[in-house]
């Protein structure tokens, strides 16, 4: 599997989606959380967006971004839990090729460490398509440092050995690189 890893970094374009009823671009931490972390990875934010808790606007944001060519990973953070307003990933899963089973399994081992048997109520999960990675979290900015940091960062770097994910996602061709590096 040592051919699904790069020598060379590969800056990616991700999309952060946040699923709230009350939140706003100024308190929406949880999705800041996720913007620092890919920045400072040296990813480019195509775009950051909130859509209430509703499957239809999930749906209808995430289409879009699966679509649009220049977006390689949407990442999306909230409505996973078991209220009535948890949307999430019932949005989400329909919209998937491939689901990434091991990514909600892993977030949820990973989070015993720090919430212990709560973990259990996160409907995390994660998926391919279109060649778009996307990636569903719970609401909390804890949740998202820990997705970030202790599975994602690793899997959307192209230098992770054996394997990541970045070969499996769509290539952006020179044009619009380029175009789109300079939007952000």
């Amino acid at each position: 599997m040592a051919h699904l890893a790069s020598s060379q970094f590969q800056a990616l374009r991700i999309a952060v989606l946040t699923i709230s009823d009350t939140r706003t671009l100024e308190t929406d931490t949880s999705g800041q959380v996720l913007i620092d972390g890919l920045t400072a990875a040296g990813h480019q934010l195509h775009e950051r967006a909130i859509v209430i808790d509703d499957i239809w606007q999930i749906r209808a944001r995430v289409c879009q971004w699966i679509a649009d060519s220049n977006v390689q990973v949407v990442l999306l953070t909230g409505g996973t839990g078991f209220t009535a307003r948890d949307n999430t990933p019932q949005a989400v899963a329909p919209l998937l090729d491939k689901q990434v089973d091991g990514f909600g399994e892993l977030f949820r081992q990973v989070s015993v460490a720090e919430i212990g048997t709560s973990s259990l109520q996160s409907r995390a999960l994660a998926g391919i398509s279109n060649g778009t990675l996307v990636c569903c979290m719970p609401g909390s900015p804890n949740a998202c440092r820990t997705a970030w940091s202790k599975i994602l960062l690793e899997q959307l770097d192209s230098r992770t050995k054996p394997c990541n994910f970045v070969p499996h996602l769509k290539r952006l061709d020179a044009e619009a690189a380029v175009c789109c590096g300079s939007r952000s």
